[in-house]
């Protein structure tokens, strides 16, 4: 029986061929080896080898990034902040009270507060893209992010079923080891009735 079990699905521990690999494929993927894609070729191959393949997903993201795309994430994080918010806001509140009432003969940006809104849309012009390429990034993190945790699910439910299938050799091997326990005891009990 451990025998036959062997040669349907041989130990994950063992050298494997070519055609065993490609059975576990098939047993595993449900499809044929030609059919799984290159990230399950090689995620199968790691968990044969028996490597590790978590990793620090921040490190490694970050371990890519170029100064522009540091100093946009940085820009985006200050500008979203509620610290820049209330900040800004005192500017403003800052900006209108010297124009109106201290500055009110020699104001330098009288009541509609043109140059200020001059420099309120060049603000938000520069920042409007800053902010698009640090979201840009974030989506390009979390696309890299789901990618690792397939990745290390995939290789989760490889490792599962190998246990599953180690677990089902040797149960069945102590199940057939007992069944031949059995049978001699009932040839031995039958020889002493006789």
């Amino acid at each position: 029986m451990r025998v036959y079990l062997e040669r349907q699905r041989p130990p994950l521990n063992r050298r494997h061929t070519v055609s065993d690999i490609s059975d576990y494929i098939t047993s595993h993927f449900k499809r044929s080896s030609r059919d799984i894609g290159e990230v399950e070729r090689r995620i199968l191959e790691l968990s044969h080898q028996k490597k590790l393949i978590s990793s620090d997903t921040n490190a490694e993201f970050s371990a890519g990034a170029s100064f522009g795309d540091r100093l946009a994430d940085n820009i985006a994080k200050v500008g979203g902040s509620w610290g820049f918010i209330l900040g800004f806001c005192f500017f403003l509140v800052f900006w209108a009270l010297i124009n109106t009432i201290i500055l009110t003969t020699r104001a330098f940006d009288p009541y509609p507060f043109i140059f200020l809104n001059l420099l309120l849309s060049m603000l938000a012009a520069i920042q409007a893209p800053i902010i698009m390429m640090s979201q840009n990034r974030q989506a390009a993190r979390d696309r890299f992010e789901a990618a690792k945790d397939y990745e290390v699910n995939l290789k989760a439910e490889l490792e599962v079923l190998s246990l599953h299938e180690k677990i089902d050799v040797k149960v069945l091997a102590e199940l057939a080891a007992l069944r031949q326990e059995i049978a001699a005891l009932h040839r031995h009990v039958s020889k002493k009735d006789d």
